[in-house]
């Protein structure tokens, strides 16, 4: 099922347990449309990612204005492991301080004027909430021990 923009539901859904303490970043899975198709029916040459730039020129002041960051984007070469039916362009991970902050930014009168541009470019996407999990110490140093004694153990083989 396609889905670009989330209905006022899903928003109150995803408002119900906003936890203001955690970070999270949301991990974006962006599909564009070959032609940008803009909702008023404008007539537009630009395609769906050249309207996802203008989107994206235009949210990240409001993006920096939350406290949150682009941590990473990237263009998606193949998957590996994925239904043969999805593919996706672009891959975007974007830290915010709170889910609460994040709330803000999308429901704000500046974010929904941008969106339009968002909203023409893609013809499927998928926001998905992640809170990053805690390693302890001990373990990654384990870890990283275990790591240097095999290599000095059985060397490398060639």
């Amino acid at each position: 099922m396609k889905t670009v923009n989330p209905s006022d539901t899903e928003i109150e859904r995803f408002r119900r347990d906003a936890d203001p303490r955690h970070p999270i970043i949301m991990v974006n899975l962006l599909r564009y449309r070959a032609q940008a198709m803009y909702e008023d029916g404008r007539p537009t040459v630009l395609s769906g990612r050249q309207a996802y730039q203008r989107y994206t020129r235009s949210v990240l002041p409001l993006l920096w204005e939350t406290g949150g960051k682009l941590l990473w984007m990237g263009h998606v070469r193949t998957s590996f492991i994925a239904p043969d039916d999805e593919a996706w362009d672009e891959v975007a991970l974007v830290w915010y301080p709170s889910r609460q902050a994040f709330l803000d930014m999308v429901t704000s009168a500046p974010y929904q004027e941008v969106m339009k541009h968002r909203t023409a470019a893609l013809d499927d996407s998928r926001l998905i909430e992640t809170r990053a999990v805690r390693i302890p110490k001990t373990l990654l140093n384990l870890a990283r021990g275990a790591v240097r004694l095999k290599t000095l153990v059985r060397p490398r083989l060639r």
